[in-house]
């Protein structure tokens, strides 16, 4: 493991010295410096994993170069140390964004409390940088234009997301098993003003009634049989940001008139106790099921169906947006290709025309299955018609274009229509911007051209 690298600041000799052997001595890499500027020039160089500063130096003093750092960069630590220990010079040190502090004067038989507040400020600055990292990753994964698909039906759910991520209104998004409900709520979270805080996942259908009211809300020791410590629920973990409540149809009549009691009100009480919980949290949520027809059936509250249902969106099943397949199986292929080391070069027409005329009950994560299955099982070349299961290679589906009897298709003519149909839809949206549309099929633009002449578009 490599060493941590310490920068140490103090316009004392003696201190600086006596503090760097000590770093030393417990496996870091120590640099130093003489003041606040001769700090800053060095941090400028980058690599340092921790700053010890002293508080009283001249020119910039230990608070001002803390302050400093933190806006250059938040992630790393900084402990000030100081022979004038007070609660207020703690209290300014935290507040400047300093990790801890260290009181003068301090020797050998420090050695072990300066090793562990070294390593935990350390430690907890790795953490944050990863975390950031980590958001930022997210942010990207979930932008609107990383979601795969340019079909008018995704188009029209796209431009609602976008419109409701920048709100705190309820939503409910429906759609069938496999569609993408929680990659739209992910998309809402990390374009939203919450993104800063956490997105909280809870599968409603996952957790079994009697525990599910725990998860959600927490409970207090003592509260049932094995709570031997009190536990923080979903909700409390959500606070200021977002909380997404999958398969919300099969949460039982008792946990709906409490989820009801915290949309309204924002307040809720832990298993096993009378306080109230106040929450600022977004609710987000999510269903397979047609609840209309559950509250006919008295399996769901009118009253939550309408707190919930603030902003609908319902995401169409894969066979409603044909013309995104050919997108999505790429896009799967290629990250596949990445992940596994696989040199999959391609589909060929016959293949994707198969995968089109498939009617995809399972939708999108069937195909990412089925995509992930031929990149382990081909390994390289291109993928072929006899690749496909027989479910998907044997499909029967005539195009609305296309009145012939399904025992009249042609392979060729079908691909060519879909290919026809793909290609006017792209050059509509571009306003005939041969070089737009091609990008937006992920063509060459001298191969969109040929494939023009060659369909007579």
């Amino acid at each position: 493991m490599a060493k941590s690298h310490v920068l140490v600041v103090d316009d004392e000799e003696l201190y600086r010295r006596s503090l760097a052997r000590i770093l030393s001595r417990v496996g870091h890499q120590v640099t130093e410096a003489r003041d606040g500027t001769e700090a800053l020039s060095l941090l400028a160089d980058g690599g340092i994993d921790l700053v010890l500063a002293d508080i009283r130096m001249p020119g910039i003093n230990g608070l001002e170069l803390v302050r400093q750092i933190h806006e250059i960069d938040p992630d790393l630590p900084c402990i000030v140390v100081t022979g004038f220990s007070s609660a207020e010079s703690s209290v300014e040190a935290l507040r400047a964004g300093a990790y801890w502090y260290l009181e003068k004067p301090f020797d050998q038989s420090h050695l072990d409390v300066v090793r562990r507040l070294v390593e935990q400020a350390i430690e907890h600055g790795r953490l944050k940088a990863e975390n950031r990292a980590l958001q930022s990753e997210l942010r990207t994964k979930y932008r609107f234009e990383n979601i795969i698909g340019h079909s008018g039906a995704l188009r029209g759910v796209l431009d609602t997301v976008a419109k409701v991520a920048g709100t705190d209104s309820t939503v409910l998004i429906t759609g069938e098993s496999g569609t993408g409900k929680e990659l739209i709520a992910r998309a809402i979270h990390y374009n939203s003003r919450r993104v800063e805080r956490r997105l909280v996942t809870v599968n409603c259908g996952a957790i079994p009634e009697e525990l599910l009211e725990s998860e959600l809300f927490g409970h207090v020791k003592g509260a049932f049989t094995n709570a031997v410590a009190s536990r923080e629920g979903r909700f409390s973990l959500a606070n200021g940001g977002t909380i997404f409540l999958d398969e919300i149809g099969d949460m039982s009549p008792n946990l709906q008139v409490k989820l009801l009691r915290v949309l309204q009100e924002r307040t809720f009480e832990p298993v096993g106790s009378s306080k109230s919980e106040t929450v600022n949290v977004r609710v987000l949520a999510a269903t397979n099921q047609q609840l209309e027809a559950a509250i006919a059936d008295g399996r769901f509250r009118e009253d939550l169906y309408y707190r919930l249902n603030v902003i609908p969106i319902e995401v169409p099943p894969l066979r409603q947006r044909s013309e995104d397949i050919p997108l999505l199986a790429q896009h799967f292929l290629d990250v596949m290709n990445q992940e596994r080391g696989t040199k999959i070069d391609s589909i060929s027409d016959r293949a994707i025309a198969a995968l089109c005329r498939y009617d995809w009950p399972g939708n999108v994560r069937e195909l990412e299955n089925l995509m992930e299955r031929l990149t382990v099982l081909r390994g390289d070349g291109e993928i072929d018609l006899d690749d496909l299961p027989d479910a998907v290679r044997d499909a029967r589906k005539t195009f609305a274009a296309t009145p012939a009897d399904d025992n009249d298709l042609d392979f060729r003519d079908v691909v060519n229509r879909f290919q026809a149909d793909l290609i006017r839809e792209a050059l509509e949206q571009s306003g005939g911007n041969k070089k737009e549309a091609a990008e937006n099929l992920g063509l060459r633009r001298t191969t969109l051209l040929e494939k023009i002449k060659k369909l007579g578009i």
